[in-house]
């Protein structure tokens, strides 16, 4: 496996891979690496020839007194976890290589599906976003590009970006991978006190109970979200930034009775650590 930092070294290395016929797989990530990158790796991995793993925390995805600086960022042992689960290259360029322009040309997804759930409070987010992937997609030139079900409105965002921009790849969208007590696995984790830890537990337990109450039959999304905010509520660590259902895809708005397929999310922070779960309800 190797590791390069640079634009130009990227584009060498996709270019030989290119020459021999290789298949390509991009695995974007912002380092910090663990088993749900693990998982995406692997995926990445068993369909694709050639497999890159971008490891760059973009700043232009952080607004004020987001955790940009505190973020962690563990690049050797991330290039370990990558080599094991089958990279052949990590990139891990610096914020000035990947924005060289003082004035940034910007990639920007509008519409509802950038501006609910976290785009409500993280009106920058989604553009940073969209716009270091676009640029990795371009550098990468990937067959197929990797992404986790955990950053479920990213995905939808992605979704929309990839069809309008009419990117030539695949998106392929993991499953969730979930600690051993059913914590969804997250960089963020590791800012979580041993209490907050076992706090945030209450943010599976109440998705896994949204889901049976929609196997039973509920079908009213008013009552499901109520029923998860009060069980988020009985925490009392937790402080819910928001417990919200919408129509997939493109996160639409909720029908009553929902119909088809629906994404309950949900973001409560711990103490100062802001996190994101969420489930599909859908008839199988």
């Amino acid at each position: 496996m190797k590791l390069v930092h640079t634009v130009a070294e990227l584009r060498e290395e996709v270019a030989i891979a290119k020459s021999q016929g290789l298949s390509i797989g991009l695995v974007p990530t912002m380092g910090a690496l663990h088993e749900g990158h693990a998982s995406l790796i692997k995926a990445a991995n068993q369909e694709n020839d050639f497999v890159v793993v971008s490891v760059f925390v973009n700043p232009t995805q952080f607004g004020p007194n987001e955790d940009l600086d505190a973020y962690p960022r563990t690049l050797e042992a991330d290039c370990k976890l990558a080599e094991k689960m089958g990279a052949n290259v990590v990139f891990a360029p610096s914020p000035a290589e990947m924005y060289p322009s003082v004035d940034a040309t910007w990639v920007e997804v509008t519409g509802d599906v950038t501006k609910v759930l976290c785009g409500r409070t993280r009106p920058i987010h989604f553009r940073g976003v969209t716009t270091v992937v676009t640029k990795l997609f371009n550098l990468a030139q990937p067959d197929r590009a990797y992404f986790g079900q955990k950053d479920a409105q990213q995905v939808e965002v992605l979704k929309r970006m990839v069809k309008d921009l009419f990117f030539n790849l695949q998106l392929r969208i993991m499953p969730i991978v979930r600690e051993a007590d059913g914590l969804a696995k997250s960089s963020r984790n590791t800012y979580l006190s041993a209490e907050e830890h076992t706090a945030a537990l209450i943010l599976s337990r109440s998705l896994q109970a949204a889901k049976e109450q929609y196997a039973t039959g509920e079908r009213d999304a008013a009552k499901i979200c109520a029923a998860v905010t009060a069980s988020i509520k009985s925490e009392p660590m937790a402080n819910i930034d928001y417990v919200e259902i919408y129509g997939l895809p493109e996160l639409t708005p909720v029908t009553n009775p929902m119909v088809g397929s629906n994404l309950l999310a949900v973001a409560v922070k711990f103490g100062t650590t802001r996190l994101i779960d969420n489930v599909v309800l859908e008839d199988k």
